[in-house]
């Protein structure tokens, strides 16, 4: 009885769109709604009136007047939403405030910090001892306040602290957050009696543990900093502090610190214990150390004001920051180059002004100063160039066409002859396919012609998916099985990608399968089925195109398991292996499967550009040989042979018979040939050829032990 209470009258309009009207309650006339704090959009100043519910009004409130008005809660609240190459100096007050001050051309005034007394018949350094281990700690300072009296907060900081979305605990904690609203820079308090005589800066150790004011142990790791009392931490810095040093109700004396930590490790620290605080959001983003020093003396001065403590003289501190200053030198012209509007020198040093930057105008230069506050600004002048534009006002930029140069563009490197690559192929009818790079264990161990060691995933999705392939055969494979299983007879598929060793080595390659009817024809009834031949020839067409086709040979390769011993060869460019070319194991399939692949990172060579030259006029004179040789010599050796000694007169080899059979000896074969013979400025005669034709007849009876064929 006789209580002053906040009441909501039927027809108010409550947060949550809820609407008070009149009723019954349990047999009584309801004629609106006695109100908590939170119910009318405001947060609870004290755990105590939190408790409560209900919230109590002083004796003096007026009956009647407008409760918001009363608590002089009738401001406005700004919630902002801060981008991020803007979080270090918007996300605390002043730095906010110099923001504002530059749109609407003001001055920012800064808060008295050092209006406090101390004690000269004191020290800091008589009660406490500072030591930095760590670079991970730049700056570290700290102060002293003897005989403060915990009790609550002033009702400015309680109101401030709750239109910043923080609950009032009491003036020396509200204080601390007080002053890390105002400067960015957070602080600890220390209960000195509970810390001890020396305040060690350490990283930890591994499996170093903590319990922390949120009552949990928390397990560390030598990549944290904590703040030690010598021994035991009492503090993960610049996240949380530690039970074993927290003030509360009984504490004295304090020991405030503010420092400067790693941001990098703040934030690492943060995220591995799951600890995302107020502190650590700031230390994450980066500290200004005039603010650091700034911040503490701010700190003395309102715990002697409103918590009775007495400021003992000294400070410790451990500064290791770099001073030197933040310059940037430009024209004007620069700015406005970047820009692309004209700006004249006058509203260069207007806007220059409203930022607070300090600056000195020498003959068309200007150079610039960046406060510490703005971390966010590099020694550069296109991060001033955005200030200035900014308040300039990007409205006055002019819509300008862009300048398109009239070169033409053009793919280089690896992408170049990648796209050669696929255009040759999809030319040649070879249809591009992507499929995974991880593949299952199954899949990765076949057609293993080279010595990769693969990578297997510690933690795959799916077994599936655990490999990294070494070849893209397998996959182009298992692809085939699929349409196979859909009715797709003729499959001409081709895959450039990249495959992975245990080495972290990367190699770019190009496969490609074939089976079926390369060419269908219904209604000439022509089918041309793919053989070996079919692939190679495909090969052979893209090397051409790329300019290779001189410097590749095909040499027999019965080494790999999962292809057909007598149909599969090395593809050999300049005596260095590049990929493989036959017919899958029967195996591994029954149907008569083609697959080649290429290193398109070893295709990846200088070549030389090609020369054209004018068509031949005169008639060519075309002469055939056989002959009769070992079978284990191939007939590329033959045409080797041949084309070396064929001069400038042989335009074209061709192979048209390969014979096996009675009228052949045993371990020998017959392989005819077809030499097309001209010369650009005349019609050669029989016995210019015939000269040139039995000095190769002559060559390759020696050198293989040939036997001419006349027959």
């Amino acid at each position: 009885a006789g209580i002053k209470v906040i009441v909501a009258l039927p027809g108010c309009v409550l947060p949550g769109d809820f609407k008070i009207e009149k009723a019954m309650k349990r047999g009584v006339e309801s004629n609106g709604m006695i109100c908590a704090l939170m119910e009318i959009g405001l947060e609870e100043a004290t755990p105590e009136n939190h408790a409560k519910g209900i919230y109590v009004l002083d004796k003096d409130a007026p009956v009647g007047e407008n409760a918001i008005k009363y608590m002089n809660r009738e401001v406005t609240t700004y919630e902002l939403d801060i981008h991020k190459h803007r979080n270090n100096d918007c996300y605390y007050h002043i730095g906010f405030a110099y923001e504002i001050g530059s749109i609407i051309n003001r001055k920012v005034k800064l808060p008295k910090v050092d209006d406090y007394k101390e004690d000269t018949k004191d020290s800091v350094e008589k009660h406490i001892k500072l030591k930095v281990e760590t670079e991970k700690c730049p700056y570290y300072s700290c102060k002293m306040v003897k005989n403060v009296k915990v009790g609550d907060s002033p009702e400015f900081i309680k109101k401030r602290l709750v239109d910043a979305g923080m609950r009032s605990i009491n003036n020396v904690v509200d204080i601390s957050n007080y002053v890390m609203l105002e400067f960015g820079q957070p602080l600890h308090f220390f209960d000195k009696d509970k810390l001890g005589d020396n305040i060690l800066v350490r990283e930890a150790s591994d499996e170093e543990k903590i319990i922390t004011l949120d009552g949990k142990e928390r397990e560390l790791s030598s990549k944290d900093i904590v703040i030690t009392d010598g021994k035991k931490p009492v503090c993960i810095a610049g996240v949380m502090g530690g039970e074993n040093t927290e003030v509360d109700e009984i504490t004295k004396d304090i020991l405030i610190e503010s420092a400067i930590f790693d941001a990098v490790s703040i934030r690492n620290t943060a995220a591995k214990l799951d600890l995302r605080s107020e502190a650590s959001i700031r230390y994450g983003k980066g500290l200004s150390y005039e603010y650091t020093k700034m911040a503490l003396d701010r700190a003395c001065s309102l715990l002697e004001k409103y918590a009775g403590g007495t400021v003992i003289s000294g400070e410790l501190v451990h500064d290791k920051t770099d001073k030197k200053p933040n310059i940037v030198s430009f024209k004007a012209k620069d700015v406005c180059d970047l820009l692309g509007l004209t700006i004249s020198t006058e509203d260069m040093e207007k806007e220059l002004d409203r930022l607070q930057f300090p600056y000195k105008l020498e003959k068309d230069v200007f150079v610039v100063e960046i406060p510490r506050r703005r971390l966010d600004i590099e020694a550069n002048v296109n991060d001033i160039a955005e200030e200035i534009g900014r308040l300039y006002g990007y409205e006055n930029l002019e819509s300008t066409l862009p300048v398109v140069g009239d070169r033409r563009g053009v793919y280089v490197g690896d992408v170049a002859i990648r796209k050669a690559i696929s255009r040759r192929l999809r030319a040649l009818g070879i249809n591009e396919v992507k499929t995974y790079t991880l593949v299952s264990p199954e899949l990765a161990n076949k057609f293993k012609y080279e010595s990769k060691e693969q990578i297997t995933l510690p933690n795959p999705m799916s077994v599936d998916k655990s490999v990294i392939r070494t070849t893209l055969i397998p996959s182009l494979l298992n692809t085939y099985e699929y349409n196979k299983a859909r009715k797709v007879d003729n499959i001409n598929i081709y895959e450039i990608a990249k495959t992975y060793d245990k080495e972290y080595n990367e190699d770019v390659k190009v496969a490609i399968l074939m089976k079926g009817n390369y060419v269908t024809n219904k209604w000439q009834g022509l089918n041309v089925k793919t053989d070996f031949y079919t692939i190679k020839g495909v090969v052979c067409n893209l090397l051409d195109y790329l300019g290779l086709s001189s410097r590749i040979t095909f040499e027999a390769n019965k080494e790999v398991d999962d292809m057909h011993k007598g149909m599969c060869a090395s593809i050999i460019l300049d005596k260095d292996p590049i990929g493989i070319i036959g017919r899958i194991n029967p195996s591994i399939s029954k149907d008569d499967i083609y697959v080649c692949e290429l290193s398109m990172t070893k295709l990846n060579v200088k070549t030389r550009s090609p020369k054209y030259k004018e068509g031949f006029k005169y008639p060519e004179i075309t002469k055939d040989m056989a002959f009769i040789v070992d079978k284990n010599i191939s007939c590329a050796e033959i045409v080797t042979a041949i084309r070396r000694n064929g001069g400038k007169f042989l335009q074209d080899i061709e192979v048209f018979d390969l014979y096996e059979g009675e009228k052949v000896e045993e371990n020998k074969k017959s392989i005819a040939f077809s030499l097309t013979f001209n010369a650009p400025d005349r019609t050669l005669s029989d016995e210019e050829v015939m000269e040139v034709f039995n000095k190769i007849i002559q060559d390759i009876t020696k050198r293989f032990n040939a036997e001419l064929r006349d027959k």
